[in-house]
């Protein structure tokens, strides 16, 4: 197995590295020398969660070191280890399960990563050692390392054509096959939505669509929303709204890394991903506000925002994922603003037409500390998406219920014998926290990786 930056198997210079709750700190404490017990005394060490503290030996070299950690398997609750160690090599002295050592292992991982493309420089920061490691757990960091490099690129370097590379370098390290329909091309193979959507940029919009897996197995599709900068169309964003919009083809990054770890761990599943990788822009022909635009499904939509953009090539998307007929449909999206008013940045929206595939995402990121939170399809609410002249608005004049509107949008274009769910997810931490460095993340993720596996295994 090839390591990853920050882990190590050779123990020969590893330091002993401990783990305390702060509940069982005292008795911990008790087992230690008395200039460990003064040592940690004068720093007010309590084991308290987040806490990181090293001492010497009695040449002044750093001699060992405790975390303070509550969840053992909660990736997160280690996160900070990393950068608040000195840098140096360190072997787990506590004992843990082996759901807690693979936490141990990607909280490790979350905990070193800064996204360094455009730096010069770089801090080093402290290595885990252990005898061995847990594959699984490397891809499970691969896939969310994936989400946050993909977001994380400035558009310049992350538009519609290196979304569809990675695509393609997907496909050729798993051995998928890609299509990819694009610019007017769109129009003559029936995606109207995302042409018109992408119509304005000088980058050409597409729709990528990745196919891997044995036809014997249950077939999953993936869609992602990848709007690779939304400047808001004519409904321009103001600049405080804008700053940040190269997020969104957050929901096309976890996509992707679904799809990649679906591949990586060869899950016996038949796998379509499908990514609507599009630029909301300006220019002479950008879509208008009150123009009526047809879909894939044959719905007409009037455009009531032109920043409602997301949901118009996830339409199309998701359209083209129900005639292939999957045993079950999951789409991500950076969709909506009113998700994260109603739940915050952290803590995903997720949608779903069927009872049993709720519960069981849900329950799936309970197990592996990667939550989200259902919210309801309350179809009477789809009065606010009426339009006088087309089947549908894209969006409504009223503030209330943003996120639930555009998932029962999504939902139109949802066969209703398809089992289906939606996450509305923000992909993005507004500032650092141990693990969680400000800029793209993935959220959701894991989760939705440990509700297919189940699902396989079953």
């Amino acid at each position: 197995m090839n390591l990853p930056d920050g882990y190590t198997t050779d123990l020969t210079a590893a330091l002993p590295l401990h783990a305390v709750n702060k509940a069982a700190f005292p008795a911990w404490l008790q087992t230690q020398s008395a200039p460990v017990q003064a040592w940690l005394a004068a720093q007010r060490f309590d084991g308290a969660p987040g806490r990181a503290c090293s001492w010497p030996d009695a040449d002044g070299r750093v001699a060992g070191a405790v975390l303070g950690v509550e969840d053992v398997r909660d990736p997160f609750a280690w996160a900070h280890a990393p950068r608040a160690l000195p840098a140096a090599d360190w072997r787990l002295q506590s004992p843990l399960d082996a759901d807690a050592h693979a936490a141990l292992q990607l909280g490790w991982g979350l905990g070193r990563y800064r996204f360094a493309r455009y730096k010069t420089q770089s801090v080093p920061t402290a290595r885990l050692a252990a005898d061995t490691f847990d594959a699984e757990t490397f891809d499970l960091l691969a896939a969310c390392v994936r989400v946050r490099d993909l977001v994380n690129t400035p558009t310049e370097h992350m538009g519609p054509d290196e979304l569809e590379a990675a695509a393609r370098e997907l496909a050729q390290a798993h051995g998928a096959t890609v299509a990819v329909v694009a610019g007017d091309e769109l129009l003559a193979q029936n995606y109207p939505a995302i042409h018109a959507v992408g119509r304005a940029s000088h980058r050409a919009p597409r729709i990528i669509e990745l196919a891997w897996g044995d036809a014997a197995h249950p077939h999953v599709a993936i869609c992602g929303k990848g709007v690779c900068f939304d400047t808001g169309g004519l409904n321009l964003k103001g600049g405080a709204g804008m700053r940040h919009m190269k997020k969104d083809m957050g929901g096309a990054a976890h996509a992707l890394a679904l799809a990649g770890l679906v591949m990586a761990r060869k899950l016996p599943l038949r796998l379509t991903l499908l990514v609507a990788a599009v630029e909301n822009a300006v220019g002479p022909n950008a879509l208008r506000p009150g123009e009526v635009i047809a879909t894939r499904k044959g719905v007409s939509v009037e455009i009531d925002n032109t920043d409602a953009e997301g949901r118009l090539i996830l339409a199309d998307a998701l359209a083209r994922a129900c005639e292939l007929t999957p045993d079950l449909l999951l789409d991500f999206a950076t969709l909506t603003g009113a998700a994260r008013i109603a739940l915050g940045p952290d803590l995903p929206a997720l949608y779903a037409n069927d009872e049993a595939l709720a519960q069981d995402w849900l329950a799936a990121g309970q197990q592996v500390r990667d939550p989200l939170w259902r919210m309801p399809l309350w179809r009477p609410y789809l009065r606010y998406l009426t339009s006088g002249i087309a089947d549908l608005a894209n969006s409504s004049n009223t503030t209330m219920a943003g996120s639930v509107t555009a998932a029962l949008f999504l939902e139109r274009f949802v066969e209703a014998s398809v089992r289906w769910g939606h996450v509305d997810v923000y992909a993005w931490n507004d500032s650092d926290r141990p693990g969680k460095p400000a800029g793209g993340e993935a959220q959701g993720l894991r989760a939705a990786y440990a509700l297919l596996k189940a699902r396989a295994a079953g």
